[in-house]
């Protein structure tokens, strides 16, 4: 699987590349800057970019708009964000577009190698890899009198853990309640929100972040 991988910090881009490479991934590129991330994401056509939102030179926003960008030229590219910050609207432009697996995850809650590599195969794969602060982040944009506010302390707990790209089969054994208990919530979820029902984790939860990104 090959990586196009962007960090603007050497030492932290070198035990990225190691890490990867450790577990049989082939990076085709470890840059540390905007222009270069473009260009490798057009003449190298990864399987998986791996991004830091803040990237010279203008060290804002730069690594995630490069991934727009690169999305928006070859749609489908999975990008797994890595960063010290969440970016809400560049976020949920990233997450809502509706194709692709995506991710977002924060270097300081990262706390193990097979954490980190699961969400990158995860993404790669087509599916998503949320870190739940950057999921509580996006929901609490929404207020009260939206259709977000009518679901139930349960409900959005569900909804959390399908945003960070849980089967109902995980999301029952972290809450500690039957996958048919699960199956209901999801069912009054999709419900509420007046969003179809799917059997597709990925789909369903880029559904409901697409509802989301419908309020900012």
């Amino acid at each position: 699987m090959r990586v196009v991988l962007a960090e603007d910090l050497f030492l932290l881009r070198d035990g990225l590349v190691r890490m990867l490479e450790a577990f049989d991934f082939e990076i085709a590129a470890a840059v540390e800057t905007g222009p270069e991330l473009t260009k490798a994401l057009a003449e190298l056509e990864p399987d998986v970019a791996v991004v830091d939102v803040r990237l010279p030179p203008s060290h804002t926003d730069e690594g995630l708009q490069c991934a727009l960008a690169a999305r928006r030229a070859r749609p489908g590219l999975p990008v797994l964000v890595l960063s010290q910050h969440v970016e809400q609207l560049y976020a949920r432009e990233l997450l809502a577009d509706g194709t692709g697996g995506v991710g977002y995850l924060l270097k300081d809650r990262v706390f193990d190698a097979e954490q980190f590599i699961d969400a990158v195969r995860r993404v790669a794969a087509g599916g998503t890899a949320m870190d739940p602060t950057v999921i509580q982040q996006l929901l609490s944009r929404r207020s009260a009198n939206e259709p977000l506010g009518a679901l139930t302390p349960r409900e959005r707990e569900v909804l959390e853990l399908m945003a960070q790209g849980r089967s109902n089969a995980a999301i029952a054994a972290q809450l500690v309640v039957t996958e048919r208990a699960i199956a209901k919530h999801t069912s009054n979820i999709f419900a509420k929100l007046d969003l179809p029902v799917s059997d597709d984790d990925n789909r369903r939860v880029l559904a409901v972040l697409a509802f989301l990104d419908q309020g900012r």
